[in-house]
This record gives C-alpha cells, structure tokens and sequence, in this order.
C-alpha cells in the first residue's frame, strides 16, 4: 500500500480533524493559515482572543518530536498598520526524517486547507546558501527544488483534495510574494527573494552538496516546507514561504552546524520576523 492509499492522512481523516478543530473555534473562521518552523511557534503568542487546541485533541493529527515544534493549533486575530484578519496557526510541524508517512507531514495544511483559509504562509528555519546571506535574514521563495525523493501526491489520487496531476508552474503566488514585500517595507525590515532547496534530512548537507544546490539554482537549504506546498497547490489553495536564515551552509562558516544554533538565530530575529508576518498575514487577508 502506497502512503498516499493508507487512510493516515487521507481525505475522510483530514474532515474529522477538521470538524474537531471546527468544534473548539466557536465560530470564527479563519482567513489566513499560517505554519511555524523551528524556532519561530512565539508568533502564535502574539495572536489577539486566541483559542489554542492541542495537536492530541484533532484525530489523526501527527504530533512533533523536535525541539522548537510545541504541537498546537491556534487561532486568533492579527491586526497590522489598520488591518485585521484572523488566522489558524499550526505551532510546530512533522518532518520526513522523524519517521512520517508523507500524509503525516502534510495533514495539518490540509486541515487548514479545510477549515476554509484562502492562503496558507507557511515559515522555515534555512541554511543560507547565496554568499551574501547573514544569519537573521528573512528570505521568501520564489520557488523550490525538490531533492526529498518524495511527494505526497503518489498512489492513487483522490479527486476529493484535487486533480492527478496539478499544476506547480506557480507554485508560490505571485501576489502573495508581493503582499509580502510590502509587509516588509512597512516594517522597516529588509527582505530577499529566492529559491529554496529541500532535502530529506536529518543530517546537515556536506560542503559538496552546498555547491551542487548552488550550481542548481538553489539560495537556501532546508528539510521542511515543500511536501506542505505540493499538498496545498494540490487543494488549490494559494501559498506563501518565507525563511528564517538562522546559520550559513556547510562549508560558508567556519563553525559547525548545530540546531541549537538554528533556535538561538530564530530566537534573535523573533522581533523582525513578527513584525513580518503579522503585516503579511494581515495584508493577505484583508486583499480583495
């Protein structure tokens, strides 16, 4: 049986996940969803009459085992430079390298796909692969390469989440990348664009594998964000990514890699990654 056959993670369980979270939300449907990578959950802390549910209490929901990921689903209101939305947070997300079946790693986007968000931003801890990157830098992507060996969409298809072969030539909106940019001027913070790369993980990339991504094109390197993306594309729904630069990739830095490092960056750059997402996910749900 193919992951995309086995009923984890399929359509029937995604609804009752969703129905649950439904239940606990007490009528406020969110706008916008919003995925926090490692390190970067204190945004959900900053939403207005937010209402928290543990990962444990929505069947079938996969819970995260690595450090930075507390595992809930929060929502609440966002308000920025006179806009407000509010939006369904996924604190914490599962890996491939933890053990997870693909349709793990990508229940929790669909179940904000079924709780009616029109976009999804979803955010990462990366290793900077372009020269000119600091640790602490904000990156959106362009666009991905994905090197996982892996997508969520293969065994049979269930037209019920969306079609056999769908498109990726958009993979990350145009207009949402834009509303992110603005967000990013508001708050005074600079922001690049680029192309990430996904790997399988857990263990960092070698200083050879760093130049082939960058021969490919790739700017920064990560283990997350791309399944979730595939998966998204696949309901229709729009997305956004951005990254936190949290260390440079193997062979750019002298100090070795360590994920103790990717928290304390994330830790450091948490006021300018605020002030980022928040206007973004204000801008994305109040745009027409």
């Amino acid at each position: 049986m193919s992951e995309a056959d086995s009923p984890e993670g399929g359509y029937e369980a995604v609804a009752a996940a969703a129905r649950a979270a439904q239940e606990r939300l007490g009528g406020r449907p969110p706008k916008v969803g919003v995925v926090l990578g490692s390190g970067l959950g204190s945004w959900a802390d900053t939403l207005a009459d937010r209402v928290t549910v543990p990962y444990a209490d929505l069947p079938g929901m996969p819970r995260p085992k690595v450090v930075g990921h507390p595992g809930n689903l929060v929502v609440g209101g966002v308000d920025s430079h006179g806009r407000s939305t509010t939006v369904a947070c996924l604190q914490g997300r599962v890996h491939t390298y933890e053990g997870h079946s693909l349709g793990a790693i990508v229940f929790g986007v669909r179940v904000l796909a079924k709780l009616g968000v029109r976009a999804v931003l979803l955010t990462n801890a990366a290793g900077g692969i372009r020269r000119s990157f600091t640790p602490g830098d904000l990156m959106v992507l362009s666009d991905h390469l994905n090197l996982m060996g892996r997508n969520p969409l293969v065994g049979s298809n269930d037209d019920r989440f969306g079609p056999r072969f769908p498109d990726m030539t958009e993979a990350y909106s145009k207009e949402v990348r834009g509303l992110a940019h603005q967000a990013a001027a508001d708050a005074g913070v600079p922001i690049h664009e680029g192309v990430y790369a996904a790997l399988l993980g857990p263990t960092y990339e070698t200083p050879a594998e760093i130049e082939m991504l960058r021969a490919l094109g790739a700017d920064a390197v990560g283990m997350s964000t791309v399944p979730e993306v595939i998966a998204l594309r696949h309901m229709g729904v729009a997305v956004g990514a951005m990254s936190c630069i949290t260390n440079m990739a193997a062979g750019l830095s002298a100090q070795k890699l360590d994920h103790s490092e990717v928290e304390a960056t994330a830790r450091a750059s948490r006021e300018k990654f605020v002030s980022v997402l928040s206007g973004w996910a204000a801008r994305v749900g109040t745009a027409a």
